[in-house]
C-alpha cells in the first residue's frame, strides 16, 4: 500500500495587480505542479483542508480547481479525490537568466547599509513621519478644492509645473528666504532626491568631479556617484564646511549651509562668502540644499547663499518635511540656461510633476496658511528639542549634543570608545530605535525628536542610558 501523502504547506503567491483571489490560487497551484512541488499522482487534500491550509474560502477555490482541471493540471476521480496530472506539453521550469544590470545600477546599488531592524517603543531614528507638522485641514481644503475642478489650473502640461505654484513659491521664497527668483527659474519636483537626480543626469558623468559635505547626505554622494563621476568629500568643522579643503576644480559642490545635514551646525557668514567665491574661481555650481530652513527654530534662519550668488547657486527645496512626507512637492531654483534643459529633457522620464499636489501647494502658500502653520510648527520643535537637550544632560551627562537652531534632530557625540553601530544594535533589541551618523568621526548617533512626545522622549532618554553599551 502506498505511504501517506506528505502534510500539504503552500502558501499563496504575492499577489499581482488587480488579481482575483481565484486566480491568485490556480496561479499557485500551477505554479507549484510546474516547479514539482505538487508531484505527478499526488492527490491533494479535501476541499474543505486545501481551503483552509490556502486561507481561501471553499469557493474561491472550486472556481480555481475548476481552472486547473479545463487546463488538464488535475484529474478529479470522484471518490478517488483530485489528483495532479502534469500535462505532457507542460512548460519545463528555467532558472531566469542573469540578470544584467547597467553600470548606472550597478553603482546606483553599491554602499546602501541596511537598518538594525526590529520593533521600536522608543523610536529615535530619523525620517519619522511627525503628524503635528501636518496642516491637515488647510491642505485637505485646497487638495478637494482643486480636485473638484482640476482643468481650471494654469498650464497643466508644463513641465516646469502649473504657473500658479511657480508664482506663489517665488513670492514666498523672495519674502522669506532672501532669493532672488523669478517663476520661470523654478522647476517643480517630486522631492529632493529626485531633483539630485535630474540635476546628476544633465551635469555629472565619468571624468568630472562633484563635492559633498563630509560627513554628509548618502543620497546625493548616491546619486553623482551613479553618473560615474568621481565623488569627493569636504570636511566640515564647526563653522560648516571648510573652504581650504575644496579641490582647485570641480563640477559641483552639495552643500547644506542653514542646517547642515548631519550635524546641524550653520555655514558662518565668512565661510559663505569663501564658498561662494570658490564656485566663482572654479566654474563650479553650488547645489544648496535648503532641507530644513522652514523648520529653524532658534532664532531666524540665514537667507540662502542663492540670493548673494543666483548666477552660480542651484536651490533645492522640498515640502515633504514642513508639511508631510506624502506631499510630494519639491523645487529646484536654477539659473534660466539650467532649467531649460531641465525643462527639456524632463519628458523622457515624468513629463510634469504631480500636478494636483502642486495646485493644493499654491492654494496654501498664497492664502497664508503655510505660514501659520510654520509659526505653530517652530514652536513644538523647539519645544521637544529642548526636551531632548535636557533629559540628555541628566541621563547621559558624558554624551555631547551639537546645538541645533533647525531641523528634526540632534546630532550627538558618543564618549571615546563607544561604537555608534554596536550601540545601534544593542538599542534595537531592547526595542529603541538609532541612526549612527555616517561619518568617520569616532562615535556619533542622530536623535530625532520631533515626533516624538515630551514624556516618551524623556522615557526613551532613560532606557537608553541603561543599555550597558552606553555607560561603558
Amino acid at each position: 500500500m502506498p505511504g501517506p501523502e506528505p502534510p500539504f504547506d503552500l502558501p499563496l503567491l504575492p499577489p499581482e495587480p488587480g488579481e482575483a483571489l481565484h486566480t491568485r490560487t490556480e496561479r499557485t497551484l500551477r505554479a507549484a505542479i510546474l516547479a514539482g512541488q505538487l508531484p505527478q499522482q499526488r492527490r491533494l487534500p479535501g476541499h474543505k483542508a486545501l481551503a483552509r491550509a490556502l486561507g481561501v474560502s471553499r469557493n474561491t477555490l472550486v472556481d480555481a480547481l475548476s481552472q486547473l482541471e479545463i487546463e488538464g493540471y488535475i484529474e478529479v476521480r470522484g471518490r478517488s479525490g483530485t489528483r495532479v496530472r502534469v500535462p505532457p506539453d507542460a512548460p519545463v521550469p528555467l532558472a531566469p537568466p542573469p540578470l544584467r544590470l547597467s553600470a548606472w545600477a550597478s553603482r546606483a546599488m553599491n554602499g546602501r547599509e541596511a537598518d538594525a531592524g526590529g520593533e521600536y517603543r522608543f523610536d529615535f531614528r530619523i525620517g519619522q513621519p511627525v503628524p503635528e507638522l501636518y496642516p491637515a485641514r488647510a491642505w485637505a481644503q485646497a487638495l478637494a478644492r482643486r480636485a473638484a475642478a482640476p482643468h481650471q489650473g494654469e498650464g497643466l502640461r508644463d513641465p516646469l509645473g502649473p504657473p500658479e505654484t511657480r508664482r506663489a513659491l517665488a513670492a514666498y521664497l523672495r519674502a522669506e528666504r532672501g532669493a532672488q527668483v523669478t517663476p520661470e527659474m523654478i522647476l517643480l519636483t517630486g522631492g529632493t532626491q529626485s531633483s539630485l537626480d535630474a540635476l546628476s543626469r544633465i551635469l555629472l558623468e565619468s571624468g568630472r568631479v562633484a563635492v559633498t559635505e563630509d560627513p554628509g547626505y548618502a543620497g546625493a554622494r548616491a546619486a553623482f556617484a551613479a553618473t560615474g563621476a568621481t565623488v569627493l568629500g569636504a570636511a566640515v568643522d564647526a563653522e560648516g564646511v571648510r573652504p581650504d579643503l575644496l579641490p582647485a576644480q570641480a563640477d559641483l559642490l552639495y552643500l547644506t549651509p542653514t542646517c547642515q545635514y548631519p550635524t546641524t551646525v550653520t555655514l558662518s557668514a565668512g565661510r559663505r562668502q569663501a564658498v561662494i567665491g570658490w564656485a566663482r574661481q572654479a566654474g563650479a555650481f553650488l547645489l544648496e540644499d535648503d532641507y530644513a530652513a522652514d523648520l529653524h527654530h532658534q532664532g531666524r534662519a540665514p537667507s540662502v547663499l542663492q540670493g548673494q550668488a543666483p548666477e552660480r547657486v542651484i536651490l533645492l527645496g522640498s515640502f515633504s518635511k514642513s508639511l508631510a512626507p506624502v506631499t510630494r512637492s519639491g523645487f529646484v531654483v536654477a539659473p534660466r540656461e539650467v532649467i531649460e534643459v531641465l525643462s527639456r529633457t524632463r519628458p523622457l522620464t515624468d513629463r510634469v510633476p504631480g500636478v494636483l499636489d502642486a495646485l493644493a501647494l499654491a492654494d496654501v502658500l498664497a492664502s497664508g496658511a503655510y505660514s501659520r502653520h510654520l509659526r505653530r510648527a517652530r514652536a513644538l520643535l523647539a519645544h521637544r528639542c529642548e526636551v531632548l537637550r535636557s533629559a540628555l544632560g541628566a541621563e547621559c551627562p558624558d554624551w555631547q549634543a551639537l546645538p541645533a537652531r533647525a531641523g528634526l534632530h540632534l546630532y550627538v557625540r558618543l564618549p571615546p570608545g563607544h561604537d555608534p553601530r554596536a550601540l545601534t544594535l544593542q538599542a534595537a533589541r531592547a526595542g529603541i530605535g538609532l541612526t549612527p551618523a555616517d561619518t568617520a568621526e569616532t562615535g556619533a548617533v542622530l536623535l530625532a525628536f520631533a515626533h516624538l512626545s515630551p514624556e516618551n522622549i524623556r522615557q526613551g532618554v532613560r532606557q537608553l542610558a541603561a543599555l550597558p553599551a552606553a555607560s561603558s
